[in-house]
């Protein structure tokens, strides 16, 4: 008997504080749930993501930081690099994000919403946007893992 065909979830990140590391390992954790299986999680920093690792993924977690109300550089980076190689071929898939914000995340917001709608991306979930890393927001980050994941799941 051959094991189920495997789903990859990519997830990006730009993790360069203790709560946008601590927000990752949420996220990890509830993709990497137990109860959910067929599902390789794949990470990958924002800066050395590239194309190959977006064609190969079948749906996505975008994470970082709001820096000055924008994307985080890293993270726009990532989607300069991927966008043209990944336009026609990755549209219709999956994706989700957490942001980790000081206080507005509006612009973030609106630059994500932009990118992947010319991507063609589905938001599978709603961005959840995190302004101290509480516990609640914790759960909440890694609710969104595990639902990412969970949707990847074979049939």
């Amino acid at each position: 008997m051959s094991p189920p065909p495997s789903r990859r979830l990519l997830v990006v990140h730009h993790t360069v504080s203790p709560a946008t590391s601590a927000l990752l390992s949420a996220a990890l954790e509830g993709a990497r749930d137990r109860a959910i299986s067929g599902v390789e999680v794949v990470t990958r920093p924002a800066l050395t993501a590239g194309a190959v690792d977006a064609l190969e993924a079948d749906g996505y977690l975008i994470a970082g930081p709001v820096n000055l109300g924008y994307l985080a550089g890293a993270v726009k980076h990532f989607f300069d690099n991927i966008y043209y190689p990944c336009l026609d071929t990755t549209r219709g898939r999956p994706y989700g994000a957490f942001l980790h914000a000081n206080s507005d995340a509006t612009g973030a917001l609106r630059a994500l919403e932009s990118i992947t709608t010319g991507l063609g991306w589905r938001a599978a979930q709603k961005p959840v946007v995190v302004f101290a890393a509480t516990p609640g927001e914790l759960d909440a980050v890694r609710e969104l893992g595990a639902a990412l994941a969970a949707g990847l799941m074979p049939d």
